[in-house]
């Protein structure tokens, strides 16, 4: 059993490691309002005096809510609020994210423009305020577990430390003009990444068994009874929050400043966290439940009118679809435990069906269906076929389905590709696909125009986003009502154990092959919104894999990244999965190998996923969970109790 103490990382009195991060959190915020550097080359721009841009907003954020936090911890009249636990744990990861934020910004600065004499005083201000808040932080009285032993990772990886420079000398010693110049130049890419991957895991390794975070159980102390209104004003405001939150990372416009937004978010989760203000909310939003609901979807709807343009509302779009589609995937997944890896074929069927009766002057059918008539026709062209592919091949488990069901994925792309006069009947006009696929048109209401809504004008994007986000909220329907209700519950007890299952006179077939009738249904509606969205529907937009998602390879760790099992996780899984590879090609042809490694980096600190059911947490996790009490005595939740 781990067992907890509350104990100082650095031997600092008390009063000297407060004043350190509260030193260190004012300077953080205050390199904000100075000049970084001296030449707007880098992107940003970030050589004025008391204006704030880029990087530098992400420096305020994090001083300021090291601040708010460390004050809080303190009781301090009027910030008590934020810290409801008193612990200091909140701190120590805002201050994390401070340092992230300057570590990074210095760095990023000096290489890109060719040393650390670029910086301002600003720059400097910031990376002192970054260390001196680290440094106070470990310093002030923090949950630790009392022994963490130290795990050395395969010591074959090790290999690729010397191997690195081996090869960057290979590399250099061969001219430009010789045609494997290239590919040493690739492969070199490839082994500093994999180094800088494995070093880090140890570091990860060597940092958790000194730091040896925990937590120590403490009851949050009654939250101050508020009238109901202010409840929901409270709600209202953190869902306000989120979405400013959410609209910033989306906003990024270059590479540099995301990879900041991508180091402080995840310390901010935590930090709240720990302060137990997410706690406090997550009781406000049970107690509220439908304001609760109501707030999330208004946020959400309220992205188009943040936006002066469709720039960004189209990317916002395509992750609705994306995510809607990791949805559908997370019941045959997540819930039925069945490994799909050609999944993505069910949302080009539901594509190329709504595409075909939808108007398009490329269609051989020539009819045009309403709004209505083509996403039905599109979701049940998926479900049948869902139905033909899960009919003669649910009898296989495991890694033998995984390849039946990849084989259907190639196989769909290819047959789309035949289908073109030539090689077979011209149904789908071969690789040139189906193009010119009208814009839908709801109550006379045509989607691809310009309309104003409030003296705002909402482009295309905006309407297609809007109706995504409808139909977001469906899939988001389907799937909780199916997970709680009786038919659910034996796609959880299939995936445990399906011999235990059947045993419990469970069919699993006929289960199984619901769960891939629905999940393949629910891909086609959203595959007819991302027909009309992209004019057109070629065979190669659905692969199994590609640089940039939907495919099923993605989609598959959208749903095992987010966390298997819950509405939440893949909902967030696709939007990192579809944002991160948007936002970084910046890295060019190193862009999906440096990919690669930050999500085997992740799944080795968290495989359970980001937003983890409880079931999952204990298949990973089961000796560090804490013990509960019960009746008579404590014992431990074990899996099985989950």
């Amino acid at each position: 059993m781990t067992t907890t103490e509350t104990s100082r990382i650095i031997p600092l009195p008390a009063k000297a490691a407060t004043a350190l991060t509260g030193l260190g959190a004012l300077l953080t915020a205050a390199s904000a309002a100075l000049s970084w550097t001296w030449t707007s080359d880098y992107p940003g721009d970030l050589t004025y005096t008391g204006s704030p841009a880029g990087l530098q907003w992400l420096a305020l954020a994090a001083g300021l809510l090291t601040l708010v936090l460390l004050l809080g911890t303190q009781g301090l009249p009027g910030l008590r609020w934020a810290a409801p636990t008193r612990g200091h744990n909140a701190v120590l990861f805002a201050a994390t994210g401070a340092l992230a934020v300057s570590v990074y910004s210095v760095a990023s600065i000096s290489t890109e423009l060719g040393g650390l004499a670029n910086l301002e005083p600003g720059g400097w201000v910031l990376a002192a305020g970054g260390l001196i808040t680290i440094a106070g932080a470990l310093g002030l009285p923090l949950d630790r577990r009392t022994n963490v032993p130290l795990r050395i990772i395969d010591k074959r990886l090790f290999l690729l430390v010397p191997a690195a420079p081996l090869v960057w000398v290979a590399t250099h010693a061969i001219p430009d003009d010789k045609p494997v110049a290239p590919v040493m130049t690739a492969l070199a890419g490839g082994v500093a990444i994999a180094t800088g991957a494995v070093l880090l895991l140890q570091l990860g390794h060597l940092a958790n068994s000194w730091l040896r975070l925990g937590t120590v159980e403490r009851p949050l102390p009654a939250a101050r009874e508020l009238p109901s209104w202010a409840e929901i004003l409270l709600i209202v405001v953190a869902f306000g929050l989120g979405l400013f939150a959410i609209t910033f990372g989306i906003d990024t416009e270059y590479g540099e400043l995301f990879v900041g937004y991508l180091l402080l978010a995840p310390a901010f989760v935590a930090a709240l966290g720990k302060s137990g203000l997410l706690a406090r909310l997550r009781a406000l939003t049970v107690k509220h439940r439908p304001v609760t609901t109501g707030a999330a979807f208004a946020a959400a709807a309220s992205f188009p009118f943040t936006q002066s343009s469709d720039q960004y509302t189209s990317v916002a779009t395509n992750i609705l679809i994306f995510a809607t589609v990791a949805l559908g995937l997370n019941i045959v997944v997540g819930l039925a435990g069945l490994l799909d890896l050609g999944y993505v074929a069910f949302l080009g069927v539901g594509a190329y069906a709504a595409a075909l009766v939808s108007g398009s002057p490329a269609s051989p059918i020539h009819v045009q269906f309403p709004f209505w008539g083509a996403m039905l026709t599109g979701a049940a062209a998926s479900m049948v076929f869902g139905v033909l592919i899960g009919a003669p091949t649910l009898r296989l488990r495991g890694d033998y389905l995984a390849i039946v069901t990849l084989g259907f994925g190639e196989i769909f792309r290819i047959t789309m590709q035949s289908l073109n006069g030539t090689t077979g009947p011209n149904v789908t006009n071969g690789s040139n696909g189906i193009p010119r696929i009208p814009d839908l048109e709801i109550f006379g209401f045509n989607l691809g125009k310009t309309h104003e809504v409030a003296g705002i004008e909402l482009g295309r994007f905006s309407n297609y986003y809007l109706l995504m986000l409808l139909v977001t909220a469906l899939v988001v329907l389907v799937f909780a009502r199916v997970g709680d209700s009786r038919i659910g519950r034996a796609w959880v007890a299939i995936r445990e154990d399906e011999t235990a299952a059947e045993a419990m006179g469970i069919n699993g077939f006929r289960l199984k092959l619901l769960a891939f009738a629905l999940g393949a249904c629910l891909a086609g509606v959203a595959g007819t919104v991302q027909a009309h969205v992209s004019y057109t529907v070629t065979p190669d937009q659905y692969t199994f894999a590609e640089a940039l998602p939907p495919n099923s390879a993605f989609l598959l760790a959208a749903v095992i990244l987010g966390g298997m099992g819950t509405i939440s996780g893949p909902l967030v899984g696709a939007t990192l999965l579809f944002l991160i590879p948007k936002k970084l090609e910046f890295l060019s042809d190193y862009q999906l190998l440096a990919f690669g490694a930050a999500l085997i980096v992740l799944m080795r600190v968290r495989p359970e996923g980001l937003i983890p059911n409880r079931r999952r947490q204990l298949e990973f996790h089961e000796a560090a969970i804490p013990t509960q009490a019960t009746g008579d005595d404590t014992t431990a939740l074990t899996k099985a109790g989950a």
